[in-house]
């Protein structure tokens, strides 16, 4: 898939959802074929850093320890130290809540025991644990400011249950060349993690929020 049969599917994209009130969101869309999910070696699950920021207002919560109190508290959105572990563990709709606001939990390293304890039963299956492919289980002394601007620009990639991936690369007022350059990212990375890369794709998509999803290469395929 090449640059140019993005920028065509863009350009229909933005035609056929027309003018809205708000920014709208630009997904990739990828449906993929012949893998069988059951296997662990067809499923996908990576964190890819992309070149530029989708756009998303992504918001970072630390759980923590005292010696990282200060530090978490300056560069993060919001802090939950260790102290208060056991107020969340007696009200599950606040670990809800956590959930539902943050898109990435940093955690202190030697409290994981405890925050698999407290919080693992709401993040697991929401896919919201601390995750240390994303480098979200950190040292005390860890640099969070660097940490939290590589998670802005960071997607997960994950293809478990169906055979569909479907991402948020950018907004639909930011340069053509950013929203093409996130689209190649992710597919060229989600290709190499295939088993049988390539060959396993069969169509990708480029859709606004208000609009119909546009085949990429809709006259000459997606490969």
């Amino acid at each position: 898939m090449d640059k140019s049969k993005i920028q065509a599917a863009l350009k229909i994209a933005k035609e056929q959802s027309g003018k809205r009130n708000f920014k709208q969101t630009i997904d990739l869309i990828v449906t993929m074929k012949d893998m069988d999910l059951k296997k662990p070696d067809h499923q996908v699950d990576f964190f890819l850093p992309l070149h530029h920021s989708n756009g998303k207002d992504v918001k970072v919560c630390g759980l923590v320890g005292p010696e990282m109190k200060e530090a978490a508290e300056k560069e993060l959105d919001f802090v939950v130290v260790v102290d208060d572990f056991e107020q969340y563990a007696k009200d599950k709709k606040k670990i809800k809540k956590l959930a539902e606001t943050y898109d990435y939990f940093i955690a202190q390293a030697n409290l994981m025991a405890k925050v698999a304890q407290t919080f693992g039963r709401v993040f697991g299956p929401k896919n919201k644990m601390p995750n240390p492919k994303s480098g979200c289980v950190v040292p005390p002394n860890a640099n969070l400011a660097a940490l939290k601007q590589r998670l802005k620009n960071t997607v997960r990639v994950m293809v478990k249950t169906t055979l569909q991936y479907q991402v948020a690369i950018a907004k639909e007022d930011m340069d053509e060349e950013i929203i093409i350059d996130n689209a190649l990212t992710v597919y060229n990375q989600l290709v190499h993690h295939l088993p049988s890369e390539v060959n396993n794709i069969k169509d990708v998509f480029i859709k606004l929020t208000m609009g119909p999803a546009v085949k990429v290469g809709a006259d000459e395929g997606t490969k």
